[in-house]
């Protein structure tokens, strides 16, 4: 039998694939249904530090062109490139939000966050804030949706900030941005925390 030459992916052959292709913003990964190619040893901690082989990378200019690549299929993240398709396991969320700006007061306040990508997304009706909580400790994990389902954890300072700015409506403590209310704690929960802690 003759061997055939199976290509296997790597992060460079990746890499040039995508730089091959010219655009403006995000590459149209939308449009592209490449061919499964295998699992990639690539993997996003909830830190948003990116691992190859086990090893961070550390050029940002590399993972901001990875993560640009990046898709949601049925619950499983890969990287697509016009001609191949890889899969990478990501631990949490794949974006960190970092940072986020305040305008406006009230309902029409907006809240525009900053991922460690450098991906904005002003949040409201097309980029939703939820909170998880664990159900064994009550610690929040908020996320905000950055592109096509993928989301970034919000860090803990960002939220500390946003908590701040909270308010209460419908029986919920949550946040307002571009006249959307997104709920972060049943208001009675809140009260109860803020009992205890006295």
């Amino acid at each position: 039998m003759s061997e055939q030459n199976a290509v296997t992916p790597s992060a460079d052959g990746i890499a040039a694939s995508v730089k091959a292709v010219e655009s403006r913003g995000l590459p149209p990964v939308h449009l592209w249904n490449s061919p499964f190619c295998g699992d990639l040893d690539m993997r996003i901690a909830r830190d948003g530090t990116w691992f190859y082989l086990g090893t961070p990378i550390n050029r940002p200019e590399m993972v901001r062109l990875f993560s640009s690549i990046l898709k949601l299929e049925d619950g499983k993240y890969f990287l697509v490139t016009p001609v191949e398709k890889v899969g990478i396991t990501v631990d949490d969320a794949p974006f960190v939000a970092t940072d986020f700006e305040v305008s406006g007061e009230g309902e029409m306040q907006q809240l525009t966050f900053t991922t460690h990508v450098g991906d904005t997304a002003i949040a409201g009706p097309g980029h939703p804030i939820r909170v998880e909580r664990d159900s064994e400790t009550g610690e929040p994990s908020p996320y905000i949706l950055i592109r096509a389902g993928l989301e970034a954890l919000i860090d803990r300072k960002s939220f500390y900030r946003l908590v701040e700015l909270g308010t209460h409506h419908d029986g919920w403590f949550g946040l307002w941005s571009s006249g959307q209310f997104f709920p972060v704690i049943p208001a009675e929960e809140l009260e109860a925390t803020e009992t205890s802690s006295l």
